[in-house]
């Protein structure tokens, strides 16, 4: 079960493949969220502990538990097999530094390619499905000048931008498509041939597992992956309330770079962009544009998992139970930050997570993006 890139030689450290099955099957468990997943390795130290704590925990909340079937999990590692596909783990040196910083990263990605490419400054382009031909020639030119002079381009592999991106970065030199759906799924499926190209001439990346159909729901979290993956995302054309601009949006709360290319008012599809501009994204008529802002940018230090995790400890462990009851009291159906909880609670933030994480693995949590959660 191979998690590095072209070298095996640099997975996760001392990861042995007990240990990276029982991980798999944490995370594809009912109610375990990315979040969920590395708080639960934080408190237990290891997947396997994590997986035979689960039912105690769900017990708490009142409900029964059943982690995910190992069989399943054996049918997935085989289907990913058969692809040609491996896993990259959160923890491991080929893990992209960017985006280990984004809230809610997922902690395991199956991949084809080359995960080398994720060392290079990195550039998102995404836009419009039913874009204009002006806007995908647009597109096609400046992946492949980005890619020309180093810059490794990362879209979605959808219709109109997306499929422009990827062309014109394979073209000038590198492309990192990000999918929906299972690394064996192409969608849609006119970009079969390119979603090949991309796995064998670049890298593909998928959070779903094999055989997964790509849903409304995968989306956003897709979305989530290229912006968190990039320095920098060009929006080319989008209309409002598109896909596109979820992913400057993303790209804006993790701090990076947000680019748009204006265009004609008259146009539906450049409403989005103009509206981004609008409200402050860096507007970019050519590659100098894009070349110029993001020149400076070296990468972020790679965080280690340990002080990613919240710690734990006996007396948040004693303090949850008590803590659950109040917790349970203070939340609703409307989201509300964990801050929030801990300060009117006046209980401390270890017991108040041990009490969430105990509450979510039972079902009864919701967690929403910016820290916020609410009752299911």
């Amino acid at each position: 079960m191979g998690h590095g890139g072209k070298q095996d030689g640099k997975a996760a450290a001392n990861l042995s493949q007990e240990e990276a099955f029982a991980r798999i099957r944490l995370l594809r468990s009912p109610h375990i969220g990315p979040v969920t997943y590395m708080q639960l390795l934080a408190r237990f130290g290891d997947a396997r502990a994590a997986l035979d704590a689960l039912p105690g925990l769900a017990g708490r909340a009142g409900k029964a538990y059943e982690a995910a079937p190992e069989r399943r999990i054996q049918g997935e590692i085989a289907a990913t097999r058969k692809t040609g596909a491996r896993y990259l783990f959160h923890d491991s040196p080929d893990y992209p530094a960017l985006l280990a910083y984004s809230e809610g990263a997922p902690p395991i990605l199956t991949f084809r390619g080359d995960t080398g490419l994720l060392g290079r400054p990195t550039v998102a382009i995404v836009g419009a499905r039913n874009a204009s031909a002006a806007a995908v020639r647009l597109a096609r030119d400046f992946a492949h000048a980005l890619a020309e002079v180093g810059f490794t381009v990362v879209s979605g592999l959808a219709r109109g931008i997306d499929g422009a991106a990827h062309q014109g970065a394979l073209a000038g030199g590198a492309t990192v498509g990000v999918i929906a759906s299972g690394i064996d799924v192409a969608y849609p499926p006119e970009h079969a041939d390119l979603q090949e190209r991309v796995a064998a001439e670049g890298l593909l990346l998928a959070e779903q597992p094999p055989g997964t159909e790509p849903l409304a729901r995968h989306f956003p979290t897709r979305n989530r992956i290229i912006a968190g993956l990039a320095a920098g995302t060009i929006v080319v054309e989008a209309a409002p309330k598109s896909g596109s601009l979820i992913t400057a949006r993303l790209a804006g709360e993790m701090g990076r770079e947000v680019m748009a290319v204006p265009g004609s008012p008259l146009d539906p599809r450049s409403h989005g962009c103009n509206q981004l501009i609008r409200d402050g994204a860096v507007l970019v008529q050519s590659v100098e544009d894009v070349v110029e802002l993001l020149s400076g940018f070296d990468g972020l230090p790679r965080a280690s998992v340990r002080e990613s995790r919240p710690s734990w400890h006996p007396v948040a462990e004693a303090a949850a139970q008590d803590t659950e009851i109040r917790i349970a009291d203070l939340l609703s159906t409307a989201p509300v930050a964990v801050d929030e909880l801990i300060r009117q609670s006046g209980a401390g933030a270890p017991a108040i997570h041990m009490a969430l994480l105990e509450l979510e693995i039972g079902g009864r949590l919701v967690r929403h993006a910016g820290g916020r959660v609410s009752l299911a």
